[in-house]
């Protein structure tokens, strides 16, 4: 939390949470999104509001819209973003294609997908991107913005009608989104304690070549971060001053997959891994880094004076922190008929799936009181994957139970 003077201070009493932060991560992937829409409507209703929101790409956007809003309204107001870009592509032309019906067999449900992501391929999002006629490999634009298959101008609007950019800045939660400087090639965070966030600094983090355009901002341009990083997560986990924190990670691919038997799933599988960003190995290296750096703040401490003003010994120490941290990862697994389009597969129908997804694994992550619960000063860091867990004890029930079926098919002498 934010004082007058934008120093983060820990949280108040009444909040009774053994963390002095609470902060949100939200990795880009297009319409997967809506699943973060419904992870913080879960975390919202448990009264677990981020100090911090941090967000790449549409991760971005969603950030925009949490920390632009009071919190009573953010729920709201991610709803309305989801449902604007999720109507018909033609729907403001009274032309409805494929509304939202009920589909139980995954071979039909990956068509009807398919389809989905076609429309939004040839007419864009609503709100969100329309294409740009004549496409651009047919002409040479005259600035860098131009040179791109759709325009974002509809983002825009949408970012200035819904999120109020003057409480971004003003505070009280810390906002921050990733981009890529196109010229140097270099990973660049804005970030309320070092710029003035606008709607070009969202866009931005989300301008993903060639689909999107690079953005101008301050006289240069900026590509989305997921081109270089995914997660805001070390951004957030490396920042000073360290504090106890509770970190919520909310990614929207997995990067433990199957191998691909298809060129189809070949090509989604290197998506997923691409984009993942190895979120699970940078948590370990973290782990493992702090369980370092307290171990050298005990040392430290036991010092005789005489050696404290060693030059190596300052060096160590500037570098050394006893905090804690528990990292909760909330990760989007794709259903069997989601394909190489999920990221674009903007339908109304998707989108609640999405949304429901995020809800029900944040409500079934918060029904464990210990991610919750601090950890010890010697452990260091924690992390969970309930979801994960869940799904796996899920399988092997349903493991047990299959042997189980074939021990009676064998006691009554039926074939197996």
């Amino acid at each position: 939390m934010l004082d007058s003077s934008g120093t983060f201070k820990p949280r108040p009493d009444e909040h009774r949470l053994p963390f002095e932060r609470i902060a949100l991560l939200l990795q880009g992937g297009g319409a997967l999104g809506a699943y973060q829409g419904g992870v913080y409507q879960a975390l919202d209703e448990a009264d677990l509001l981020p100090d911090w929101v941090a967000g790449i790409s549409i991760g971005a956007i969603n950030s925009a819209l949490i920390a632009g809003n009071p919190p009573e309204k953010r729920v709201e107001k991610l709803r309305e973003f989801w449902e604007l870009v999720s109507a018909p592509p033609m729907s403001s032309f009274g032309v409805s294609i494929l509304p939202p019906i009920e589909i139980t067999d995954p071979s039909i449900h990956r068509v009807v997908n398919q389809v989905q992501a076609y429309f939004v391929a040839l007419l864009g999002a609503p709100n969100f991107f329309t294409p740009r006629l004549p496409p651009p490999v047919l002409f040479h634009p005259d600035k860098p913005d131009g040179l791109s298959f759709y325009d974002t101008a509809p983002l825009r609007k949408t970012l200035e009608r819904l999120v109020d950019f003057d409480r971004i800045n003003a505070g009280p939660m810390r906002f921050s989104v990733g981009a890529v400087h196109v010229r140097s090639g270099n990973f660049v965070y804005f970030d309320t304690t070092t710029h003035r966030i606008g709607p070009e600094h969202v866009i931005g983090s989300g301008s993903l070549p060639p689909g999107f355009p690079p953005t101008e901002i301050d006289g240069e341009y900026y590509w989305d971060g997921g081109i270089v990083s995914n997660t805001p997560l070390q951004w957030v986990l490396d920042s000073r001053p360290r504090q106890d924190t509770l970190a919520f990670q909310v990614d929207l691919w997995h990067a433990a997959g199957q191998v691909p038997r298809s060129f189809s799933e070949a090509s989604v599988r290197e998506k997923e891994i691409r984009y993942s960003s190895r979120t699970r190995a940078a948590t370990d290296q973290y782990r493992k880094m702090q369980k370092l750096r307290i171990a050298v703040a005990e040392l430290i401490k036991d010092l005789p004076e005489e050696h404290r003003d060693r030059p190596e010994v300052r060096l160590l120490e500037a570098e050394s922190d006893d905090k804690v941290c528990n990292i909760i990862q909330l990760i989007y697994r794709s259903e069997s008929y989601e394909g190489l389009s999920k990221d674009y597969e903007f339908s109304r129908a998707t989108m609640e799936e999405h949304w429901r997804a995020g809800y029900n694994d944040a409500i079934r992550t918060l029904s464990h009181p210990e991610v919750l619960e601090c950890p010890g000063r010697a452990e260091g860091v924690r992390t969970f994957d309930v979801a994960r867990a869940t799904q796996q004890r899920h399988k092997s029930e349903l493991e047990i139970q299959s042997l189980d079926q074939r021990s009676s098919h064998d006691r009554r002498g039926e074939p197996r």
